[in-house]
């Protein structure tokens, strides 16, 4: 793969994984709109372990505790460690039963179209932005139950609809719940640490012993290039939420849907 797609590519998924605005659209999208050919399973694969290098780090504290609360749920423990690290569990199971089913029957294949992702795009980035305004900002992390974390487990499956946005839906989940948009950032990071490994693992199923040196040597390149990417991007994200809200994220939204259906129907 020439290097600038591979550079492309790795840019594209590490600044759009975390921010609401659909990573797999714009992975989907760069290879039609630029006409070059798709970039497989394989380096899908590796990119995504870039970005989840990438929130492992900038969460490094909470992802300790999740692996604590791990540890003591097997201890038959139970306490704030314990529980944030069952709710990411029961957030995660919702999205694989769901995922498998669109994989086994075809249907995920079905959706990667231009117009689902534009329909998609702007369909649930409306639905951010009325929960963002109307949402509460009375809850914290700390608040997070084993209810709601299933709650948002089906939120987050929404984002097998290409052009949703897993962040996106998870964050709009906890905004409608009431979640301070900081604390729904946070929760909807966390929540893609166990996605992502378990997407990955499926993913993986698809490539093994595909692997040669020129493959390995892009999956390198490309996985080095979305953690850069993408620890960038979320530190920007987060430390703007302080004082924006998600409506620069949703007029961008916005704008991608209407530009992808006036291509798609032209």
């Amino acid at each position: 793969m020439a290097i600038w797609h591979l550079i492309l590519l790795a840019l594209v998924q590490g600044v759009t994984e975390f921010l609401p605005i659909s990573s797999s659209a714009h992975l989907i999208l760069v290879p039609a709109v630029l006409d070059i050919p798709d970039q497989g399973v394989a380096l899908d694969v590796a990119l995504h372990v870039g970005t989840l290098g990438a929130v492992v780090l900038y969460f490094r504290a909470d992802v300790a505790r999740a692996l604590a609360g791990t540890i003591g749920l097997f201890r038959r423990r139970w306490g704030p460690d314990e529980r944030l690290a069952a709710g990411l569990a029961i957030a995660t199971v919702p999205v694989v039963i769901i995922g498998l089913a669109l994989k086994v029957t075809g249907a995920a294949d079905a959706m990667r179209s231009v117009v689902v992702i534009g329909w998609a795009t702007i369909g649930f980035g409306l639905l951010l932005w009325w929960f963002d305004r109307r949402g509460g900002e009375t809850r914290t992390i700390a608040d997070w139950t084993l209810k709601h974390a299933l709650i948002f487990g089906f939120w987050q499956a929404i984002a097998l609809i290409p052009g949703t946005s897993r962040s996106g839906i998870a964050i709009t989940g906890a905004r409608a719940l009431g979640y301070a948009r900081e604390d729904a950032a946070r929760i909807s990071m966390l929540m893609s640490i166990p996605t992502i490994l378990a997407s990955g693992a499926l993913l993986s199923i698809d490539v093994i012993g595909q692997a040669d040196g020129a493959l390995l040597r892009d999956a390198a390149i490309g996985a080095v290039m979305a953690f850069i990417a993408a620890l960038t991007a979320l530190s920007l994200m987060m430390r703007l939420l302080r004082s924006v809200s998600f409506t620069p994220y949703v007029i961008y939204r916005l704008l991608l849907g209407t530009t992808l259906l006036i291509w798609a129907y032209g």
